[in-house]
């Protein structure tokens, strides 16, 4: 239950986004930073909360991480600004996310043995998977016809029972070492975070962007050096960087990260364009994405039980095959589509490439790793999926959004039916308050314009938004290409051997 409230809250923000921003008066661009600041969060502090549950206690850390996650969810419930859900709802809630998903790991590791403990990870797996594939169909279908504010109020109310039954938990003693790796933590923070936000002020207009990159790259390349430092120091480090001697393992958590930038990117510029061009409202958008999630879950199932003899590798390279290809066919369907329905087959062939990489890809990264330090190397993975999930809202939703500016502005400057004194104050109202806005909601704004005017900025409004989308999709399709790429290169390696505890293993 607790891992089904985790992976359902993303998406019942994804496909809430018109109806929040709405009803908060809040901006397309707001509502999708927090969304991707609330993954970057979870990324940047998991492998702390990793640490932290190991000093605390794991089933304290566990108890806390839903606690917070309780907090975002009573926040959105209450919220009536952007500001309380960036606070509670993306950070707070990000931050229970990382000491969850370790405590999690460790308490169902340490709580059962041989086939009862691959059984519950598969059960956990099936929950995450289940949840994926439905929450966009519950989250559209709750704001719909109730509230998103209802919703997020479900959340709060399954945490309380998971919480009822706490007791039922044993918890599990850590006998490792006890001291703490801080300054790798704070670089693992500095790097990760410092990419992500240099990419959410950029699309908000801000300044320092390049610093905050150089910021963020500076601190990946440090914490690289200094974990490699202190374990020839023979210290305790943040996480083992003798891990990615692995071959197999590197490949894997690249596979991980490019997977799930793709899967990101795609999540928050399909629902924003549904929502604020095609203007539908949340259980439309949740129906229209439906066929990538539930052919995702399908096919994540059927591939799971290792049906036929294909290698793993082979398998996550028709994933990135199939991934890119579905992306590529909807480069020229988007300005054509007037419907959700243009979407279907391509979403179909998305969702039938990510349900392979879902069924491979953890196991196929674990799969070198002993039992002894397959926790560590499943907080590494996590902490790569959660920075590419992160990286990908991030970074599609701002490139969609930088390039509707672009547009709105080229386009308002080289009209031949807009005077020439008012085009750049044209360009810079469609920059500014039409942000992704339904041509019905644009006209109710015009109103007291001439009517050629009108008409001008409306078929400004509806070129260029489908633009917009095909370059945002881009970003996506990028990282499918990179993970095929990775995917060759998989193939040119021994396939891995099965181990239960490690197919168990598909937290994060």
């Amino acid at each position: 239950m607790a891992m089904f409230v985790l992976v359902v809250d993303t998406s019942i923000m994804n496909v809430s986004i018109s109806a929040v921003v709405k009803d908060i008066d809040a901006t397309v661009s707001g509502i999708q930073s927090a969304i991707a600041l609330e993954a970057l969060v979870s990324a940047a502090f998991i492998l702390i909360g990793s640490k932290v549950g190991d000093l605390i206690g794991r089933k304290r850390a566990y108890v806390i991480g839903l606690l917070c996650y309780a907090t975002g969810a009573v926040a959105m419930m209450l919220a009536q600004s952007l500001l309380p859900i960036i606070i509670f709802w993306a950070v707070i809630g990000g931050l229970g996310a990382s000491l969850l998903l370790p405590a999690m790991q460790s308490l169902i590791h340490g709580n059962f043995e041989g086939a009862n403990q691959a059984r519950v990870y598969a059960m956990v797996g099936a929950s995450a998977a289940i949840a994926a594939a439905v929450g966009p169909l519950i989250g559209g279908f709750i704001t719909t016809f109730l509230s998103w504010r209802v919703a997020f109020g479900l959340e709060a109310l399954i945490i309380v029972v998971v919480l009822s039954g706490i007791k039922l938990v044993r918890d599990v003693p850590y006998t490792g070492p006890r001291q703490v790796d801080t300054l790798g933590a704070l670089l693992s923070v500095l790097g990760m975070g410092g990419i992500v936000i240099g990419i959410l002020v950029w699309q908000e207009g801000g300044e320092a962007v390049g610093i905050l990159l150089a910021v963020g790259i500076f601190g990946l390349g440090a914490l690289a050096y200094w974990l490699v430092r202190r374990k020839r120091q023979n210290k305790p480090t943040l996480i083992d960087p003798d891990l990615f001697q692995s071959k197999m393992f590197r490949l894997g958590v690249t596979g991980q990260m490019m997977q799930q930038i793709a899967l990101g990117g795609t999540m928050i510029v399909l629902p924003i364009y549904l929502q604020m061009v095609l203007g539908y409202n949340a259980l439309q958008a949740g129906l229209s994405i439906a066929p990538l999630s539930l052919t995702m879950f399908g096919v994540a199932m059927l591939a799971g039980k290792r049906v036929g003899r294909r290698r793993p590798a082979t398998l996550i390279l028709w994933g990135f095959v199939l991934l890119t290809a579905g992306l590529l066919i909807l480069i020229p369907i988007v300005p054509r589509a007037d419907s959700g329905w243009w979407l279907l087959g391509p979403l179909v062939v998305s969702g039938v490439g990510l349900g392979l990489l879902v069924s491979q890809l953890n196991a196929y990264t674990l799969s070198p790793i002993s039992n002894e330090r397959v926790s560590e190397a499943a907080g590494v993975n996590s902490a790569a999926g959660s920075f590419g999930l992160s990286f990908g809202l991030a970074f599609a939703g701002a490139i969609m959004l930088a390039s509707l500016s672009l547009i709105f502005t080229s386009m308002a400057m080289a009209s031949e039916v807009l005077p020439a004194d008012e085009q750049q104050q044209v360009a810079e109202v469609l920059e500014e308050d039409a942000e992704f806005m339904s041509n019905t909601a644009l006209a109710e704004l015009l109103v007291g314009q001439p009517e050629a005017i009108q008409a001008e900025i409306i078929r400004i409004n509806t070129d260029a938004r489908p633009i917009a989308l095909q370059i945002a999709l881009l970003i996506p399709i990028l990282a499918g290409g990179i993970g095929l790429l990775n995917g060759f290169r998989m193939r040119r390696l021994p396939d891995p051997k099965p181990d239960e505890a490690v197919d168990g293993m598909l937290l994060g």
